[in-house]
């Protein structure tokens, strides 16, 4: 699933993403840890994995899911 970055904090390493229908989802530091991103910037388009309703992997748009 894609998403826009809108909120990612540097320091906890988690934020949250807007999906194309506007739906807001937070994801936790261990969704981010998992990917090899080292920051996001707001506006960014990511790719997600979800699992029971839950950010488990954030990467680029550029990047394939694992």
């Amino acid at each position: 699933m894609q998403a826009t970055v809108r909120s990612f904090d540097e320091t906890t390493r988690s934020g949250s993403v807007f999906l194309d229908d506007g739906t807001v989802l937070a994801f936790p530091t261990h969704a981010f840890d998992a990917g090899p991103l080292r920051l996001l910037r707001t506006g960014q388009r990511v790719n997600l994995a979800l699992a029971d309703g839950e950010i488990t992997y954030v990467t680029l748009s550029t990047f394939a899911l694992p």
